[in-house]
């Protein structure tokens, strides 16, 4: 892992040349999410062809591009696009856009996602505020020899999401009238979506939603000591007892439905930390 400063400092270079700025927070954009990066007041964007040791992101509605400017007049960076094990890359690769935040001088990272539900009472287009997952991708971006500038050999995950966003989250949402879940979310590896047993497996183990991301870039940014909003856009719920096909694209239209709701949460979000 000690390779990894030189990638993250090469990669900080390349967009301090590009924005001098200092942002405060970066913020992961999922699948049909990329619309939030539109609320930003643009300095510069970045195609992640021009960072480097980025990769390219070949999911469906990944721009692949960094967005830097300011939101709610706090200085932001926005990652249009991330990187999924899914697609061939490793946890390691996936976890650079939080590194590259914390290296840039940001301390708060906020991730989104669209997800599965498990959760009977979920419905699709809510939003569930994570305050804790479940690591089924059997991959950890710490793996290998530690760099103790960094952060520690063995990093405390014992609350990897901070309790803070989590309750501005919730005001917003009690603010605005809408519902907003607090769960687990469960990292599958993918890129099949999950089987019927996979489903009851999942539930039983304590898993509200279920996606193919996120995890990789928080442990990086826990082990950073950055703080970290989650967020979960349900875009089609699992019934094991009544099965029902889905598709990319129809997550992808599912989680464009709820962008206002993840709209008003981030910039809520980010004006606390103005």
């Amino acid at each position: 892992m000690q390779h990894v400063a030189e990638q993250i400092a090469a990669a900080a270079q390349a967009v301090r040349e590009r924005w001098p700025d200092t942002p405060r927070a970066g913020i992961v954009l999922g699948s049909g999410l990329g619309a939030l990066a539109e609320e930003i007041k643009v300095d510069t964007k970045i195609d992640y062809a021009d960072i480097p040791n980025f990769v390219k992101s070949t999911a469906l509605g990944h721009k692949g591009q960094l967005v830097c400017g300011h939101l709610e007049d706090v200085p932001v960076m926005a990652f249009q696009g991330r990187f999924h094990l899914y697609e061939g890359y490793s946890a390691e690769q996936a976890a650079l856009p939080a590194r590259l935040t914390k290296a840039l001088g940001a301390n708060a990272l906020i991730v989104s996602n669209a997800a599965g539900g498990l959760n009977p009472h979920y419905s699709v287009g809510d939003v569930m505020v994570i305050e804790d997952h479940i690591n089924m991708m059997f991959a950890n971006p710490l793996i290998g020899v530690n760099d103790d500038n960094l952060g520690p050999r063995f990093p405390d995950m014992s609350c990897p999401y901070d309790h803070e966003f989590m309750e501005i989250a919730a005001c917003v949402a009690r603010r605005e009238d809408f519902v907003l879940h607090r769960g687990v979310y469960v990292a599958m590896l993918g890129p099949t979506y999950e089987t019927r047993a996979e489903y009851r497996m999942a539930r039983r183990l304590g898993g509200d939603v279920a996606g193919m991301s996120t995890v990789p870039e928080v442990i990086a940014a826990r082990h950073a000591d950055m703080r970290v909003l989650g967020l979960s856009t349900i875009t089609n719920v699992g019934s094991p007892d009544a099965p029902t096909s889905t598709t990319g694209h129809d997550v992808l239209a599912a989680a464009m439905t709820a962008s206002a709701k993840l709209t008003k949460i981030v910039r809520g979000t980010v004006a606390s930390l103005r």
